[in-house]
């Protein structure tokens, strides 16, 4: 029994909802370091404001992702989980730029990132649920499209309600502009219509159909439960690396606040591993913590391969959303007054150019699998990684802001492939009723270097960089590269 092909208005239609999802994450990326800067942060505080927003992701998305593989309701398998993430992101997304004090909009992006993971993580499993192995990478790429169209809309919002409405872009000191407050007005309720979209115009197989449709065979230990506890040795673990982080911040900076602050998310973190194991066994689920640790250790052989990919990929990535607005607006336009028009308008081009690196994503979604199908989806991916590493280093030797529009042509290239290529490669390599579950289990490997990139680029740009955040993103450019490099040794199953 295999499954059946679906048309294109029935993968339009399944993908949808990433049009709201990705609007979400663009008003994040192009607005947060500026939301923190207006209220108070200082440039090399900004990285650690950051560190919420993937350590959610780290806690949420193999949790999601293994509940989802277990769940069925009459409204389906993943769509629960679609519509309440989108409830509560749209929640956070009104309630972020109305933070009145720095404390409270570290606190709502750590809300605005779980939530838009509850729905993220599942959309993901949720294509390789419906759709043949043949049409996985198209299915992919369709999302793409809609993340880039998504998130040009989303990034581009400030910039249009403050050139074309006269929405006031400008505020005073600690107050967030108009603008921003509209953008994430519009970009909540855009993100619960698209899902909603998906939501109502999208059925799912059973999970009698997809044990039917089970194309693979399980790898050796990947259906095995690891035989020791882990809990143990991920508390001490998570233990260790928090207080690890909170001395060397303390050593090195001597600064007291951050050590807290990173101890704070530690412990919330470790309370909330010990209130879902309670939950988990309360309700009868007592080895499902340590299903949900064991995947890091029995990963299929390609996903181990690609966990490299995705950890040098997103360290850049993350570079660059923390340190664009500052790169633009202290490099370029040489502002640094967050009350100024100068700076007002450089923000507001941090907008415009990810517009255009997303609009570029959104265009070349479709064409990366015809130059996959040509060569093969290992050097489609490294070469378009290659092309992101070389438009983030050249935004060191560009001057005027117009130029780096071409800087972003090569990201969005890469950006196109992050979302689509190393997902089409891994969903061939896992067992059809573990597809969530690893799918948040390889979402380790695009926070754990959020993590560290929020843990040291602050350090780096103070210390090494002498306040220059320019040389933030070069870093970034080079992890990129070495990315792309990476994709060559990744076996992958399917050309």
């Amino acid at each position: 029994m295999k499954k059946r092909k679906l048309s294109f208005w029935q993968i339009w239609n399944m993908s949808f909802g990433f049009l709201g999802i990705q609007f979400g994450f663009a008003l994040q990326n192009a607005n947060t370091s500026r939301i923190f800067e207006t209220l108070g942060a200082k440039i090399d505080d900004i990285p650690i404001l950051w560190i919420a927003a993937p350590l959610t992701g780290l806690i949420v998305q193999p949790i999601i992702g293994y509940m989802s593989d277990n769940t069925w309701t009459r409204f389906g398998r993943r769509r629960p989980y679609f519509l309440v993430g989108a409830i509560l992101s749209t929640l956070a997304l009104f309630m972020m730029p109305n933070s009145p004090v720095l404390w409270i909009a570290a606190l709502m992006l750590w809300m605005m990132d779980a939530s838009i993971n509850i729905s993220m993580e599942p959309f993901r499993a949720f294509v390789a649920d419906n759709l043949p192995s043949e049409q996985r990478t198209k299915g992919f790429a369709m999302q793409s499209f809609f993340i880039g169209v998504g998130a040009v809309i989303g990034s581009i919002l400030p910039w249009i309600l403050s050139n074309w409405f006269h929405i006031s872009n400008t505020a005073p000191e600690g107050v967030i502009p108009e603008s921003v407050k509209w953008a994430y007005y519009i970009g909540g309720s855009v993100f619960l219509l698209s899902v909603l979209w998906t939501v109502f115009s999208t059925k799912e197989y059973s999970p009698e159909e997809l044990a039917a449709f089970s194309e693979h065979k399980e790898e050796e230990g990947v259906d095995e439960l690891a035989n020791v506890d882990l809990k143990s040795q991920l508390y001490a673990g998570i233990g260790m690396i928090i207080l690890g982080l909170a001395f060397t911040y303390f050593l090195t900076l001597v600064d007291l606040d951050k050590a807290l602050y990173i101890l704070g998310l530690g412990l919330a973190f470790t309370g909330f591993l010990f209130l879902l194991t309670y939950y988990l066994r309360k309700n009868g689920h007592q080895n499902s913590f340590v299903k949900i640790s064991s995947g890091l250790l029995n990963m299929p052989k390609t996903m181990k391969q690609l966990a490299w990919v995705q950890f040098f990929s997103w360290f850049a990535l993350f570079s660059m959303w923390i340190y664009t607005t500052q790169a633009v607006t202290h490099n370029i336009y040489h502002a640094t007054d967050t009350t100024s028009k100068l700076y007002n308008e450089g923000a507001d081009w941090v907008g415009v150019l990810f517009t255009v690196y997303n609009g570029v994503a959104a265009l070349v979604a479709f064409l990366l699998p015809v130059i996959a199908k040509k060569t093969s989806r290992r050097f489609t991916h490294f070469l378009s990684l290659t092309l992101g590493g070389l438009g983030l280093i050249s935004i060191y030797f560009i001057n005027d802001p117009d130029l780096l529009l071409l800087s972003m042509f090569g990201i969005g290239i890469a950006w196109a492939s992050i979302l689509s290529m190393p997902y089409a490669m891994l969903s061939s390599a896992l067992p059809s009723n573990k597809m969530g579950y690893f799918m948040g289990v390889f979402n380790f490997f695009i926070v754990i270097p959020q993590l560290i990139a929020a843990t040291i680029l602050g350090f780096m740009v103070k210390s090494l960089f002498n306040d220059q955040p320019i040389y933030a993103l070069v870093v970034g450019g080079f992890s990129m590269i070495l990315a792309g490099l990476l994709t060559l040794r990744v076996q992958d199953h399917e050309k």
